[in-house]
Protein backbone atom coordinates (compact mmCIF):
# COMPACT_ATOMS: atom_id res chain seq x y z
CA UNK A 1 0.00 0.00 0.00
CA UNK A 2 2.46 2.31 0.97
CA UNK A 3 4.84 1.17 -2.36
CA UNK A 4 1.53 2.34 -4.54
CA UNK A 5 1.24 5.52 -2.48
CA UNK A 6 4.42 6.86 -3.14
CA UNK A 7 4.19 5.51 -6.79
CA UNK A 8 1.10 7.76 -7.47
CA UNK A 9 2.83 10.71 -5.26
CA UNK A 10 5.84 10.02 -7.65
CA UNK A 11 3.96 10.09 -10.90
CA UNK A 12 2.00 13.37 -9.73
CA UNK A 13 5.32 15.16 -8.97
CA UNK A 14 6.45 13.96 -12.22
CA UNK A 15 3.41 15.09 -14.47
CA UNK A 16 3.62 19.04 -12.14
CA UNK A 17 7.43 19.21 -13.04
CA UNK A 18 6.59 18.47 -16.75
CA UNK A 19 3.67 20.77 -16.59
CA UNK A 20 5.17 23.57 -14.98
CA UNK A 21 8.76 23.29 -16.94
CA UNK A 22 6.87 23.29 -20.04
CA UNK A 23 5.25 26.44 -19.33
CA UNK A 24 8.63 27.87 -18.10
CA UNK A 25 9.39 26.59 -21.60
CA UNK A 26 6.93 28.42 -23.67
CA UNK A 27 7.09 31.79 -21.42
CA UNK A 28 10.20 31.49 -22.19
CA UNK A 29 10.23 31.54 -25.79
CA UNK A 30 12.08 34.67 -26.92
CA UNK A 31 10.42 37.38 -28.99
CA UNK A 32 11.98 38.99 -31.96
CA UNK A 33 12.75 42.06 -33.03
CA UNK A 34 13.24 43.02 -36.31
CA UNK A 35 14.85 45.82 -38.29
CA UNK A 36 14.98 47.02 -41.55
CA UNK A 37 16.38 50.04 -43.17
CA UNK A 38 16.08 50.68 -46.82
CA UNK A 39 18.99 51.06 -49.39
CA UNK A 40 21.42 51.56 -46.79
CA UNK A 41 25.35 50.57 -46.92
CA UNK A 42 27.92 50.37 -44.00
CA UNK A 43 28.02 54.29 -43.58
CA UNK A 44 27.44 53.90 -39.75
CA UNK A 45 29.36 54.65 -37.11
CA UNK A 46 29.65 51.42 -35.52
CA UNK A 47 30.99 50.21 -38.86
CA UNK A 48 33.80 52.99 -38.45
CA UNK A 49 32.67 55.84 -40.77
CA UNK A 50 34.47 59.19 -39.86
CA UNK A 51 31.45 61.43 -40.42
CA UNK A 52 28.55 59.17 -39.59
CA UNK A 53 26.16 60.27 -36.83
CA UNK A 54 24.57 57.28 -35.95
CA UNK A 55 24.31 56.87 -31.86
CA UNK A 56 21.18 54.90 -31.94
CA UNK A 57 22.41 52.15 -34.09
CA UNK A 58 26.27 52.16 -32.60
CA UNK A 59 24.43 51.59 -29.05
CA UNK A 60 22.83 48.57 -30.63
CA UNK A 61 25.78 47.20 -32.12
CA UNK A 62 27.52 47.49 -28.08
CA UNK A 63 24.59 45.28 -27.15
CA UNK A 64 25.28 42.46 -29.30
CA UNK A 65 27.16 40.84 -32.19
CA UNK A 66 28.02 43.39 -35.37
CA UNK A 67 28.85 41.31 -38.14
CA UNK A 68 31.52 43.04 -40.41
CA UNK A 69 31.13 40.76 -43.35
CA UNK A 70 27.68 40.54 -44.14
CA UNK A 71 26.81 40.61 -47.25
CA UNK A 72 23.08 40.52 -49.26
CA UNK A 73 22.13 37.35 -52.05
CA UNK A 74 20.81 40.07 -54.88
CA UNK A 75 21.50 43.92 -54.34
CA UNK A 76 18.16 45.21 -55.53
CA UNK A 77 15.37 45.48 -52.97
CA UNK A 78 13.01 42.56 -54.49
CA UNK A 79 15.22 40.03 -54.87
CA UNK A 80 17.26 40.80 -51.79
CA UNK A 81 13.96 41.10 -49.40
CA UNK A 82 12.43 37.83 -50.80
CA UNK A 83 15.74 35.93 -50.35
CA UNK A 84 15.96 36.92 -46.95
CA UNK A 85 12.30 36.14 -46.21
CA UNK A 86 12.50 32.97 -47.47
CA UNK A 87 15.70 31.42 -46.66
CA UNK A 88 16.49 30.88 -50.45
CA UNK A 89 18.92 32.12 -53.02
CA UNK A 90 17.11 33.90 -56.26
CA UNK A 91 17.59 31.15 -58.03
CA UNK A 92 15.60 28.91 -55.57
CA UNK A 93 12.70 31.55 -54.74
CA UNK A 94 12.07 32.56 -58.55
CA UNK A 95 12.53 36.46 -57.74
CA UNK A 96 14.76 38.25 -59.78
CA UNK A 97 13.52 41.38 -60.20
CA UNK A 98 10.76 44.00 -58.49
CA UNK A 99 7.38 44.31 -57.95
CA UNK A 100 6.94 40.64 -57.31
CA UNK A 101 6.80 37.95 -54.89
CA UNK A 102 7.56 34.27 -53.77
CA UNK A 103 4.20 33.22 -53.81
CA UNK A 104 4.57 33.58 -57.71
CA UNK A 105 6.99 30.82 -57.80
CA UNK A 106 7.14 29.00 -54.70
CA UNK A 107 3.30 29.36 -53.35
CA UNK A 108 3.59 26.88 -50.39
CA UNK A 109 6.80 27.82 -49.29
CA UNK A 110 6.73 29.11 -45.70
CA UNK A 111 8.39 32.32 -45.00
CA UNK A 112 10.12 33.38 -42.03
CA UNK A 113 7.55 35.31 -39.76
CA UNK A 114 5.33 32.50 -40.96
CA UNK A 115 7.27 29.69 -39.73
CA UNK A 116 7.07 31.65 -36.34
CA UNK A 117 3.58 32.70 -36.52
CA UNK A 118 2.59 29.11 -37.32
CA UNK A 119 4.46 28.06 -33.99
CA UNK A 120 2.31 30.65 -31.98
CA UNK A 121 4.02 33.76 -32.28
CA UNK A 122 2.22 37.04 -32.84
CA UNK A 123 3.76 38.34 -36.08
CA UNK A 124 3.40 41.88 -37.34
CA UNK A 125 4.42 44.25 -39.86
CA UNK A 126 5.02 48.17 -39.90
CA UNK A 127 6.27 49.52 -42.92
CA UNK A 128 8.58 47.55 -45.75
CA UNK A 129 9.04 44.09 -45.62
CA UNK A 130 8.83 42.78 -48.81
CA UNK A 131 9.18 44.92 -51.48
CA UNK A 132 7.35 48.29 -52.07
CA UNK A 133 7.81 51.30 -55.29
CA UNK A 134 8.95 53.96 -53.07
CA UNK A 135 7.81 56.50 -52.67
CA UNK A 136 4.53 55.86 -54.47
CA UNK A 137 3.41 52.62 -52.35
CA UNK A 138 4.18 54.46 -49.13
CA UNK A 139 0.88 53.73 -46.93
CA UNK A 140 -0.26 50.76 -48.84
CA UNK A 141 0.56 46.96 -48.39
CA UNK A 142 2.67 47.39 -51.24
CA UNK A 143 4.38 43.89 -52.85
CA UNK A 144 3.50 42.49 -49.52
CA UNK A 145 2.54 38.67 -47.92
CA UNK A 146 -0.45 38.71 -46.14
CA UNK A 147 0.20 34.83 -45.31
CA UNK A 148 2.88 36.26 -42.93
CA UNK A 149 1.58 38.57 -40.54
CA UNK A 150 -1.77 38.78 -38.67
CA UNK A 151 -1.83 42.41 -38.31
CA UNK A 152 -0.07 45.12 -41.00
CA UNK A 153 0.19 48.77 -40.80
CA UNK A 154 1.40 50.79 -43.19
CA UNK A 155 1.44 54.62 -42.26
CA UNK A 156 2.67 57.57 -44.57
CA UNK A 157 4.26 60.85 -44.12
CA UNK A 158 4.39 64.45 -45.34
CA UNK A 159 6.97 62.78 -47.58
CA UNK A 160 4.86 60.76 -48.69
CA UNK A 161 1.48 62.59 -49.06
CA UNK A 162 2.86 66.72 -49.08
CA UNK A 163 6.01 67.17 -49.75
CA UNK A 164 6.76 65.68 -52.92
CA UNK A 165 6.39 68.80 -55.31
CA UNK A 166 9.60 70.21 -53.41
CA UNK A 167 11.67 67.20 -54.34
CA UNK A 168 14.70 67.81 -56.07
CA UNK A 169 15.28 65.30 -58.52
CA UNK A 170 17.57 64.60 -61.48
CA UNK A 171 14.80 63.07 -63.96
CA UNK A 172 11.72 65.06 -63.65
CA UNK A 173 8.27 63.49 -62.30
CA UNK A 174 10.54 60.59 -60.84
CA UNK A 175 11.80 59.96 -57.12
CA UNK A 176 12.22 56.14 -56.31
CA UNK A 177 14.23 54.85 -59.51
CA UNK A 178 16.84 58.10 -59.70
CA UNK A 179 18.80 60.20 -57.06
CA UNK A 180 16.47 62.99 -55.38
CA UNK A 181 16.25 64.65 -52.28
CA UNK A 182 14.67 67.32 -50.17
CA UNK A 183 15.77 68.97 -46.54
CA UNK A 184 12.46 69.03 -45.05
CA UNK A 185 10.96 72.06 -42.68
CA UNK A 186 8.72 69.21 -40.61
CA UNK A 187 10.14 67.56 -37.85
CA UNK A 188 10.19 63.29 -37.12
CA UNK A 189 6.86 62.90 -36.30
CA UNK A 190 5.53 63.84 -38.97
CA UNK A 191 7.26 61.87 -41.81
CA UNK A 192 6.69 58.16 -42.75
CA UNK A 193 9.62 56.07 -40.36
CA UNK A 194 8.39 58.87 -37.59
CA UNK A 195 4.95 57.37 -37.82
CA UNK A 196 6.67 53.92 -38.14
CA UNK A 197 8.05 53.95 -35.16
CA UNK A 198 5.23 55.59 -33.34
CA UNK A 199 3.38 52.35 -34.63
CA UNK A 200 6.01 49.99 -32.99
CA UNK A 201 6.05 51.69 -29.76
CA UNK A 202 1.83 51.35 -29.77
CA UNK A 203 2.20 47.83 -30.83
CA UNK A 204 5.18 46.73 -28.11
CA UNK A 205 2.93 48.28 -25.27
CA UNK A 206 0.43 45.59 -26.66
CA UNK A 207 2.90 42.92 -26.58
CA UNK A 208 4.12 43.86 -22.95
CA UNK A 209 0.39 43.48 -21.90
CA UNK A 210 0.54 39.86 -23.14
CA UNK A 211 3.46 38.04 -22.20
CA UNK A 212 2.05 34.75 -22.38
CA UNK A 213 2.48 35.13 -26.47
CA UNK A 214 6.08 36.41 -28.15
CA UNK A 215 6.02 38.27 -31.09
CA UNK A 216 7.88 38.76 -34.03
CA UNK A 217 7.49 42.18 -34.91
CA UNK A 218 8.99 43.21 -37.94
CA UNK A 219 9.71 47.08 -38.02
CA UNK A 220 10.64 48.06 -42.13
CA UNK A 221 12.13 52.10 -42.07
CA UNK A 222 11.93 53.96 -45.82
CA UNK A 223 14.89 55.93 -45.32
CA UNK A 224 17.51 56.62 -46.74
CA UNK A 225 16.12 55.16 -49.94
CA UNK A 226 15.47 57.69 -52.63
CA UNK A 227 14.04 60.20 -51.92
CA UNK A 228 16.34 61.29 -49.49
CA UNK A 229 14.16 63.42 -47.79
CA UNK A 230 14.27 63.78 -43.76
CA UNK A 231 13.97 67.18 -41.17
CA UNK A 232 16.68 69.46 -42.38
CA UNK A 233 17.01 70.49 -38.09
CA UNK A 234 19.20 68.21 -37.01
CA UNK A 235 19.77 66.12 -39.79
CA UNK A 236 20.99 68.01 -42.68
CA UNK A 237 22.88 70.66 -40.08
CA UNK A 238 25.02 67.81 -38.82
CA UNK A 239 26.43 67.13 -42.88
CA UNK A 240 27.33 70.95 -44.06
CA UNK A 241 27.55 70.48 -47.87
CA UNK A 242 31.10 71.56 -48.07
CA UNK A 243 32.64 68.26 -46.13
CA UNK A 244 31.08 66.05 -47.97
CA UNK A 245 32.99 63.42 -49.98
CA UNK A 246 33.60 63.14 -54.19
CA UNK A 247 34.80 59.99 -55.57
CA UNK A 248 36.47 59.66 -59.17
CA UNK A 249 33.49 59.47 -62.10
CA UNK A 250 33.18 56.10 -63.76
CA UNK A 251 35.22 56.37 -66.66
CA UNK A 252 38.23 57.11 -64.42
CA UNK A 253 38.14 53.50 -63.43
CA UNK A 254 41.08 51.71 -64.47
CA UNK A 255 40.77 49.44 -67.86
CA UNK A 256 41.19 46.30 -66.55
CA UNK A 257 37.51 46.60 -65.03
CA UNK A 258 35.04 44.49 -67.12
CA UNK A 259 32.15 47.02 -68.41
CA UNK A 260 29.61 44.87 -66.97
CA UNK A 261 31.12 45.98 -63.37
CA UNK A 262 29.56 49.63 -64.36
CA UNK A 263 26.26 48.07 -65.71
CA UNK A 264 24.37 49.56 -63.12
CA UNK A 265 25.40 53.55 -64.36
CA UNK A 266 22.75 55.29 -65.49
CA UNK A 267 23.06 57.64 -68.14
CA UNK A 268 21.41 60.44 -65.96
CA UNK A 269 23.75 60.73 -64.18
CA UNK A 270 26.16 62.74 -66.05
CA UNK A 271 23.81 65.58 -64.87
CA UNK A 272 25.43 65.59 -61.40
CA UNK A 273 28.27 68.65 -60.91
CA UNK A 274 30.31 68.55 -57.78
CA UNK A 275 27.83 70.79 -56.00
CA UNK A 276 24.93 68.31 -56.87
CA UNK A 277 27.37 65.08 -55.92
CA UNK A 278 28.36 66.71 -52.20
CA UNK A 279 24.32 67.87 -51.94
CA UNK A 280 23.25 64.12 -52.58
CA UNK A 281 25.77 62.62 -50.26
CA UNK A 282 24.73 65.41 -47.61
CA UNK A 283 21.11 63.94 -47.91
CA UNK A 284 21.71 60.49 -47.50
CA UNK A 285 24.04 60.70 -44.44
CA UNK A 286 21.00 63.25 -43.58
CA UNK A 287 18.61 60.21 -43.64
CA UNK A 288 20.90 57.32 -42.08
CA UNK A 289 20.76 59.43 -38.88
CA UNK A 290 16.80 60.31 -39.13
CA UNK A 291 16.59 56.95 -39.49
CA UNK A 292 18.80 55.89 -36.75
CA UNK A 293 16.43 58.32 -34.08
CA UNK A 294 13.97 56.00 -34.92
CA UNK A 295 15.62 53.23 -34.53
CA UNK A 296 16.81 54.72 -30.88
CA UNK A 297 12.50 54.96 -30.30
CA UNK A 298 11.84 51.89 -31.18
CA UNK A 299 14.55 49.98 -28.82
CA UNK A 300 13.90 52.45 -26.23
CA UNK A 301 10.64 51.55 -26.36
CA UNK A 302 11.64 47.71 -25.80
CA UNK A 303 13.57 48.65 -23.09
CA UNK A 304 11.16 50.90 -21.13
CA UNK A 305 8.39 48.23 -21.38
CA UNK A 306 10.47 45.38 -19.64
CA UNK A 307 10.48 42.99 -22.61
CA UNK A 308 15.18 43.43 -23.94
CA UNK A 309 15.70 40.31 -21.50
CA UNK A 310 13.67 38.11 -24.03
CA UNK A 311 13.89 39.45 -27.13
CA UNK A 312 16.33 39.35 -30.04
CA UNK A 313 16.91 41.96 -31.85
CA UNK A 314 18.74 41.81 -35.65
CA UNK A 315 19.13 44.98 -37.51
CA UNK A 316 20.27 45.28 -40.88
CA UNK A 317 19.17 46.55 -44.77
CA UNK A 318 17.89 45.20 -47.72
CA UNK A 319 21.68 45.85 -49.52
CA UNK A 320 24.42 48.07 -50.02
CA UNK A 321 24.93 51.45 -51.75
CA UNK A 322 27.37 53.31 -53.78
CA UNK A 323 27.59 57.18 -53.05
CA UNK A 324 29.88 57.53 -56.08
CA UNK A 325 32.48 54.76 -55.35
CA UNK A 326 33.59 53.55 -58.80
CA UNK A 327 31.75 56.59 -60.13
CA UNK A 328 28.75 54.66 -59.28
CA UNK A 329 25.35 55.38 -57.41
CA UNK A 330 22.51 53.19 -55.83
CA UNK A 331 22.87 49.63 -56.03
CA UNK A 332 22.82 46.81 -58.50
CA UNK A 333 26.49 46.03 -58.55
CA UNK A 334 29.17 43.03 -57.30
CA UNK A 335 31.43 45.72 -55.68
CA UNK A 336 31.80 45.55 -52.08
CA UNK A 337 29.78 49.19 -51.62
CA UNK A 338 26.33 47.70 -53.32
CA UNK A 339 26.85 43.76 -51.76
CA UNK A 340 27.97 44.89 -47.88
CA UNK A 341 25.16 45.22 -45.87
CA UNK A 342 25.05 45.89 -41.96
CA UNK A 343 24.10 43.29 -39.68
CA UNK A 344 23.88 43.59 -35.81
CA UNK A 345 22.26 40.70 -34.05
CA UNK A 346 21.45 40.57 -29.85
CA UNK A 347 20.33 37.70 -28.58
CA UNK A 348 19.96 37.81 -24.77
CA UNK A 349 21.80 35.05 -23.00
CA UNK A 350 23.87 33.81 -26.15
CA UNK A 351 25.90 36.83 -27.35
CA UNK A 352 28.58 38.86 -26.18
CA UNK A 353 28.15 42.42 -25.62
CA UNK A 354 30.33 44.06 -28.16
CA UNK A 355 31.77 41.30 -30.25
CA UNK A 356 32.61 41.69 -33.61
CA UNK A 357 32.45 38.56 -36.10
CA UNK A 358 34.68 38.98 -39.16
CA UNK A 359 33.40 35.74 -41.20
CA UNK A 360 31.86 36.38 -43.98
CA UNK A 361 28.50 35.93 -43.93
CA UNK A 362 24.55 36.16 -45.64
CA UNK A 363 21.33 37.79 -45.56
CA UNK A 364 20.01 34.15 -45.61
CA UNK A 365 21.81 33.17 -42.82
CA UNK A 366 19.21 35.01 -40.27
CA UNK A 367 16.14 32.62 -41.37
CA UNK A 368 18.03 29.60 -40.13
CA UNK A 369 19.59 31.53 -37.30
CA UNK A 370 16.33 33.32 -35.58
CA UNK A 371 14.68 29.68 -35.73
CA UNK A 372 17.39 28.06 -33.64
CA UNK A 373 17.16 30.38 -31.40
CA UNK A 374 13.24 30.40 -31.33
CA UNK A 375 13.21 26.32 -31.18
CA UNK A 376 10.89 26.98 -34.52
CA UNK A 377 11.17 24.20 -37.04
CA UNK A 378 11.95 25.03 -40.62
CA UNK A 379 11.17 24.46 -43.87
CA UNK A 380 13.70 21.48 -44.91
CA UNK A 381 15.09 23.42 -48.15
CA UNK A 382 16.71 26.19 -46.73
CA UNK A 383 20.08 27.56 -47.93
CA UNK A 384 22.04 29.28 -45.17
CA UNK A 385 23.68 28.29 -42.20
CA UNK A 386 22.78 29.37 -38.85
CA UNK A 387 24.60 31.74 -37.11
CA UNK A 388 24.25 30.77 -33.59
CA UNK A 389 27.82 29.14 -33.57
CA UNK A 390 29.04 32.70 -34.47
CA UNK A 391 26.92 34.40 -32.19
CA UNK A 392 28.08 32.88 -29.43
CA UNK A 393 31.63 32.71 -30.21
CA UNK A 394 32.08 35.65 -32.59
CA UNK A 395 35.72 34.03 -33.84
CA UNK A 396 34.08 31.00 -35.38
CA UNK A 397 34.28 30.54 -39.15
CA UNK A 398 31.20 29.21 -39.78
CA UNK A 399 30.65 28.78 -43.74
CA UNK A 400 33.48 31.35 -44.25
CA UNK A 401 32.15 32.76 -47.47
CA UNK A 402 29.58 34.78 -49.04
CA UNK A 403 27.84 34.39 -52.50
CA UNK A 404 26.35 37.46 -54.35
CA UNK A 405 24.58 37.64 -57.74
CA UNK A 406 23.12 39.94 -60.14
CA UNK A 407 21.93 40.26 -63.95
CA UNK A 408 23.10 42.10 -66.69
CA UNK A 409 22.04 42.33 -70.25
CA UNK A 410 17.59 41.26 -71.25
CA UNK A 411 15.99 38.12 -72.98
CA UNK A 412 18.43 35.90 -75.06
CA UNK A 413 21.62 38.39 -73.74
CA UNK A 414 20.99 38.06 -70.21
CA UNK A 415 23.67 36.75 -68.32
CA UNK A 416 24.28 36.45 -64.71
CA UNK A 417 27.58 37.98 -62.21
CA UNK A 418 28.33 36.28 -59.26
CA UNK A 419 31.05 37.32 -56.66
CA UNK A 420 32.42 34.96 -53.78
CA UNK A 421 33.50 37.26 -50.76
CA UNK A 422 36.32 35.09 -48.26
CA UNK A 423 37.66 36.36 -45.46
CA UNK A 424 40.50 38.24 -47.62
CA UNK A 425 39.03 38.38 -51.93
CA UNK A 426 36.21 39.25 -53.45
CA UNK A 427 36.03 37.36 -56.77
CA UNK A 428 33.74 37.84 -59.28
CA UNK A 429 33.02 36.16 -63.12
CA UNK A 430 31.04 38.17 -65.24
CA UNK A 431 28.87 35.20 -67.56
CA UNK A 432 31.53 32.51 -66.59
CA UNK A 433 34.50 34.68 -67.12
CA UNK A 434 32.94 35.18 -71.06
CA UNK A 435 32.25 39.44 -69.76
CA UNK A 436 34.74 39.57 -67.09
CA UNK A 437 36.81 38.44 -64.26
CA UNK A 438 37.09 40.58 -60.81
CA UNK A 439 40.05 39.59 -57.80
CA UNK A 440 40.05 42.08 -54.98
CA UNK A 441 42.70 41.83 -52.09
CA UNK A 442 40.73 43.14 -49.27
CA UNK A 443 43.84 42.60 -46.78
CA UNK A 444 45.53 45.49 -49.00
CA UNK A 445 42.99 47.28 -51.18
CA UNK A 446 39.56 47.29 -49.13
CA UNK A 447 38.46 50.37 -51.44
CA UNK A 448 38.98 47.64 -54.48
CA UNK A 449 40.60 49.92 -56.46
CA UNK A 450 43.17 47.40 -58.65
CA UNK A 451 41.96 44.64 -60.09
CA UNK A 452 44.13 41.52 -60.07
CA UNK A 453 42.12 38.79 -62.04
CA UNK A 454 44.87 39.57 -65.14
CA UNK A 455 47.95 38.84 -63.10
CA UNK A 456 50.07 36.27 -63.87
CA UNK A 457 51.38 35.98 -59.83
CA UNK A 458 47.28 35.28 -58.98
CA UNK A 459 46.38 32.12 -61.01
CA UNK A 460 46.46 29.94 -58.42
CA UNK A 461 44.36 31.89 -56.36
CA UNK A 462 41.68 32.50 -59.36
CA UNK A 463 41.68 28.95 -60.35
CA UNK A 464 40.81 27.88 -56.84
CA UNK A 465 38.40 30.97 -56.52
CA UNK A 466 36.90 30.37 -60.01
CA UNK A 467 36.10 26.76 -58.98
CA UNK A 468 34.63 27.96 -55.34
CA UNK A 469 32.25 30.54 -57.01
CA UNK A 470 30.78 27.68 -59.64
CA UNK A 471 30.42 25.38 -56.85
CA UNK A 472 28.37 27.90 -54.45
CA UNK A 473 26.19 29.28 -57.35
CA UNK A 474 25.32 25.64 -58.65
CA UNK A 475 23.85 25.28 -55.06
CA UNK A 476 22.18 28.42 -55.33
CA UNK A 477 19.32 26.49 -57.91
CA UNK A 478 16.87 24.19 -56.54
CA UNK A 479 17.87 20.37 -56.77
CA UNK A 480 15.03 18.98 -57.77
CA UNK A 481 11.10 19.65 -58.59
CA UNK A 482 11.42 22.90 -59.57
CA UNK A 483 8.32 24.72 -60.53
CA UNK A 484 7.63 25.68 -64.20
CA UNK A 485 7.18 29.48 -62.88
CA UNK A 486 10.82 29.12 -61.67
CA UNK A 487 12.17 27.73 -64.65
CA UNK A 488 10.80 30.23 -67.03
CA UNK A 489 11.67 33.25 -64.80
CA UNK A 490 15.48 32.88 -66.44
CA UNK A 491 18.42 30.69 -67.12
CA UNK A 492 17.43 27.13 -67.25
CA UNK A 493 19.54 25.01 -66.68
CA UNK A 494 22.34 26.50 -64.52
CA UNK A 495 24.71 26.66 -67.36
CA UNK A 496 27.74 26.46 -64.78
CA UNK A 497 30.60 24.17 -66.10
CA UNK A 498 33.83 23.06 -63.84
Amino acid sequence: MNLTRHLRASLLCLALVTVFSGSSIAAARPNVLFLISDDLNNYLGCYGDPRAKTPHIDRLAARGVRFDRAYCAFPLCGPSRNAMLTGLYPNSNGILANAQIFRQTIPAHASLPQTFRRAGWFAARIGKLYHYNVPRSIGTDGHDDPASWELELNPAGVDRLDEEPNIFTLTPGQFGGTLSWYASPKDDAHHTDGKIAADAEWVLERCAKQKDRPFFLAVGFFRPHTPYVAPKTPYFNWYPEAQMPLHPTVDQNPPEVPAAALGSYKKEQDKLTDALRRQCVQAYYASISFMDAQVGRVVDALDRLGLANNTIIVFTSDHGYHMGEHGLWQKMSLFEGSARVPLLIVAPGVTPRGAVAKSPVSHLDLYPTLAELGGVTTPSNLQGQSLVPLLKDPNAQGRGWALTQVTRGSGAKRFFGYSLRTPRWRYTEWDEGRAGTELYDHDNDPRELANLAGKAEHAATIAELSARVRAAARTSFPADGQTPAIRQNFLWPPNLTD
